[in-house]
């Protein structure tokens, strides 16, 4: 099992107040009450360290990863992940569609999941279901970051070297499923990430049965809603 995440949740009273100071609740298209409404009343659902997420984004990915913010950068979507809306929500080793619950949730004890990161998804993904763990899906990452930002106290979430993979989202083929994942990490700068990016919060891909030292694979313990 994983070393938890060491930079404590805030109260979800308080992530929500950071949503909204982020912006979060336009993007999403609810009102700021009405956010404050539902953090209250899952703040008593709360037991150690929960994650306030929204079952549902309108917006786009890119809107959402320009708000996670690293080095005075905005965080981006690589060039070629132009699809990644379509990467629904799956479970299990045999995924089928999982049911999140509606409206805004709690992921409860997030962890990184830098115990994957000599592991491929696909031999990650039996190990959290052996454990009766989920994986995180693409917003649950997301919103992970925006929660934990760098500070005086340590460099966040997202630090170099140490990212993860959102493999509870995947793409469904007409035969089986894309052979991608996705991923948040720190762009480099290069290729068509472009110089500007470095050292920017990236939201991209990687294969779904290769292994990346430097990528663990998150994962929770349940949704409550």
């Amino acid at each position: 099992m994983s070393t938890l995440y060491p930079n404590a949740l805030p109260s979800v009273t308080e992530q929500a107040q950071r949503l909204i100071h982020l912006g979060v609740p336009t993007l999403l298209e609810v009102g700021e009450d009405d956010l404050r409404s539902a953090a209250a009343a899952l703040e008593p659902l709360a037991v150690g360290p929960c994650l306030l997420v929204p079952s549902r984004i309108p917006c786009t990915y890119a809107d959402l990863m320009a708000l996670v913010e690293l080095d005075g950068k905005s965080g981006f979507v690589v060039e070629d992940f132009t699809d990644a809306s379509s990467f629904e929500v799956f479970d299990t080793a045999e995924p089928t569609d999982t049911q999140l619950p509606q409206g805004w949730y709690l992921l409860e004890d997030p962890r990184r999941g830098d115990e994957f990161s000599n592991a491929s998804p696909a031999e990650a993904l039996q190990q959290i279901v052996a454990d009766q763990r989920i994986p995180f899906t693409m917003i649950e990452g997301i919103f992970w970051a925006l929660q934990c930002p760098p500070t005086n106290a340590g460099p966040g979430l997202l630090e170099r070297n140490h990212c993860f993979m959102t493999i509870g989202s995947r793409k469904r083929k007409k035969a089986g499923f894309d052979a991608r994942t996705p991923a948040l990490w720190i762009s480099n700068g290069t290729g068509r990430d472009t110089a500007a990016n470095k050292n920017a919060a990236k939201l991209g891909w990687c294969w779904w049965n290769n292994l990346h030292t430097w990528l663990g694979i998150a994962h929770a313990a349940r949704r409550t809603a």
